[in-house]
């Protein structure tokens, strides 16, 4: 990838997070403060903590395409309420996506090891919005059981219709 192919890149798919992270805080809100232990099957990951990675995963791709380094992370949440998880992302997500966008080109098109894969560092920006997409899916089932009112996404929903 050259390094004019992976500023566009990096441009087009950070227009597309641009556009979803506000979407993913409105999934983010609907999780009732007082049921965000749920878990669907003992297996899964409670609701609590599907929205703490979500949103320490959507900062950790942005920073480590920013420093090229994906060192793995911890998933230690930065706030103990819901809303304090919602106010933490929505301060650094934009932080993050900004310092994203002014990268170069060539260091957008190096090489970057992803846990044994080398990809052109704007391909990560790809993985982060497949990564929050999956995960926002995965929260937004969880709502209706625990009594919240499912968002729109991509158009309506049944508690809130799209008004196109």
């Amino acid at each position: 990838m050259t390094a004019d192919q992976a500023h566009a890149v990096a441009q087009a798919v950070g227009q597309q997070i641009q556009q979803e992270w506000p979407t993913t805080v409105k999934v983010l809100e609907a999780i009732p403060e007082d049921k965000k232990s749920y878990k669907p099957d003992p297996k899964g990951r409670s609701a609590w903590e599907l929205a703490v990675h979500l949103c320490r995963s959507d900062v950790w791709f942005l920073n480590g395409v920013l420093t090229q380094d994906f060192t793995p992370h911890d998933e230690i949440a930065p706030a103990e309420t819901v809303k304090g998880l919602v106010d933490w992302y929505k301060h650094e997500m934009p932080k993050a996506l900004e310092h994203v966008f002014a990268l170069t080109g060539a260091k957008l098109a190096a090489p970057v090891d992803f846990f044994g894969m080398k990809m052109p560092n704007a391909q990560y920006l790809v993985w982060q919005a497949v990564h929050n997409a999956h995960h926002r899916g995965q929260l937004a089932t969880y709502l209706r059981p625990m009594g919240s009112k499912v968002p729109s996404i991509y158009g309506g929903s049944a508690d809130e219709p799209f008004n196109g």
